[in-house]
């Protein structure tokens, strides 16, 4: 029986998503669970890979299991085994051939940042603080620029396994909004694309920083774009602000 679930998990405390040995990784900490349940073991597919100290409110994730659950009995099984920074949603019975990875169709992403002299704590966990002013019109100009199919190599890691780096953005926004417990005000970067390299949506957010501010312009963006120039690229924006909201699927 094939199972898909909805994900929420804060990472601060994970390796990220992927199974790696000796560390606490979400994908390792469901297949542990999962195996105890079935009494065999089990592989937990995720829509993608999100890295150290990312968090998720809507990854999605699918188990082939030999045994027969209700998707009710199943949330409660995986929940009451696994630790509390993780947490399956929803279950729900799939299709065959859903596969979570490459059944997806976009995936969208937000990165927070609060841009005030002071960090509130409750803030610390899920965004990055940024004390200089940010001209919020100036990068919502900036963000069209990313929008469409691109080769993404200047805003990616070096190192990948990944041999097509081409990818499509399909919607990105630039919003300050006020928060009340915080006492100031988040800006929040919405992104929406078919599929994100390692590091993509932090070096574009990086670089969107140093526009704000005036130290990048519209045609050095455009250039890095072109060439690949991971030098023209901003420094890569910390983990803590980013989290994957949902996935979206025929």
């Amino acid at each position: 029986m094939n199972y898909r679930l909805l994900l929420q998990y804060d990472g601060t405390d994970f390796h990220g998503w992927q199974t790696q040995n000796g560390l606490r990784t979400v994908q390792g900490e469901l297949e542990r669970t999962l195996s105890l349940i079935e009494d065999a073991e089990v592989k937990v597919i995720g829509s993608g890979r999100t890295d150290t100290g990312v968090h998720a409110e809507g990854q999605v994730a699918n188990v082939r299991l030999n045994r027969d659950f209700t998707p009710d009995r199943l949330r409660l099984a995986i929940n009451g085994n696994t630790g509390r920074d993780v947490r399956v949603m929803a279950v729900e019975r799939a299709a065959d051939d859903f596969h979570a990875r490459f059944s997806a169709k976009t995936k969208h992403y937000v990165y927070r940042l609060v841009n005030a002299p002071v960090m509130s704590p409750f803030a610390l966990r899920y965004a990055h603080h940024e004390a200089r002013f940010l001209d919020i019109g100036r990068m919502n100009t900036a963000a069209r620029v990313f929008l469409g199919e691109h080769d993404w190599t200047a805003f990616s890691a070096a190192r990948s396994d990944v041999e097509n780096r081409v990818r499509t953005v399909k919607s990105f926004t630039v919003e300050s909004v006020w928060d009340a417990r915080a006492n100031s005000s988040i800006i929040e970067f919405r992104i929406a694309g078919d599929g994100f390299l390692r590091y993509m949506v932090r070096s574009i957010v990086g670089t969107m920083l140093e526009v704000g501010r005036g130290v990048k312009d519209f045609d050095t963006i455009q250039t890095a774009i072109i060439t690949g120039d991971r030098d023209l690229a901003g420094k890569t924006a910390p983990a803590c602000g980013l989290t994957l909201l949902k996935v979206e699927y025929e």
